[in-house]
């Protein structure tokens, strides 16, 4: 199979013909993007995302000539009062996928157990804010949500973070994905940053893969543009790419692709 890519709206959308080859395209244009802003700034600033949907992303990111110790981690959001140290949190997740192997500049968790929520929130806007975003790569939860805005969302928010109440259908996906054993253990609340803050980033890669997410897909890119799917605002947003595999498009009505290319 070859991978398809064609446009709706003003997103590129490529579909690959598995999860692998998926993976291993976005680490190859993130380490393009990567490399690219280290060469213009000196620097790089990049945000992830945790998830099943991003590991072989992230294993192939791993071996990629990256120029790390120029790089400044971010990542998109985390709960509210986990235990210390759970594998379910996703600094931790990001140190087993990515960062206990490679050597990065700075890393910059959400805090989890603050203090003061406000400022939490406040305090990791300003560091996004001091560290303009070269790259974000996010993916689409099982309710169309990004990072941890659930619908409805808000797409014209001023604050890039904030705390939310997680939707139950996001909090169940934790635990088919098995990151927790019962939905009771699934915090229910966190931080995010939200659609303004993910948008702030100068590329975007959003990466779906799997049947599971074939529902959310299908809806936010032949559905309306609004909150009732988060993950619609990508039709509107220029610079972001959406990256599936066969299983996660398998809702979409075949079409003429603009261009074809071989499959990874």
């Amino acid at each position: 199979m070859k991978t398809a890519t064609f446009r709706i709206d003003d997103l590129d959308v490529e579909i690959h013909p598995g999860n692998q080859a998926m993976g291993v395209a976005a680490a190859d244009a993130a380490a393009q993007i990567i490399n690219a802003a280290v060469e213009r700034s000196g620097t790089a600033n990049l945000v992830l995302a945790t998830g099943n949907s991003q590991v072989t992303f992230l294993a192939a990111l791993r071996k990629q000539n990256i120029a790390w110790p120029a790089v400044t981690v971010f990542h998109m959001d985390e709960y509210l009062n986990l235990p210390a140290g759970h594998p379910a949190g996703f600094p931790e997740f990001l140190r087993r996928h990515l960062l206990d192997e490679v050597r990065v500049r700075a890393f910059y968790p959400v805090p989890g157990h603050p203090a003061d929520l406000t400022l939490a929130c406040q305090g990791y806007e300003a560091l996004l804010r001091a560290h303009p975003v070269d790259l974000c790569v996010l993916g689409i939860g099982e309710n169309g949500h990004l990072a941890f805005n659930d619908p409805p969302a808000d797409f014209g928010e001023a604050d890039w973070v904030k705390v939310v109440d997680l939707d139950e259908r996001s909090r169940r996906q934790q635990v088919g994905e098995g990151h927790f054993d019962r939905l009771d253990e699934v915090p229910a609340r966190a931080i995010t940053l939200t659609i303004t803050g993910l948008r702030s980033a100068a590329t975007m890669l959003c990466l779906a893969p799997e049947r599971r997410k074939a529902e959310a897909v299908h809806r936010a890119l032949t559905g309306p543009v609004d909150g009732t799917c988060p993950a619609s605002i990508l039709r509107r947003t220029p610079h972001a790419r959406l990256l599936l595999d066969r299983d996660s498009a398998s809702l979409l009505e075949p079409r003429n692709p603009e261009r074809t290319g071989d499959a990874e």
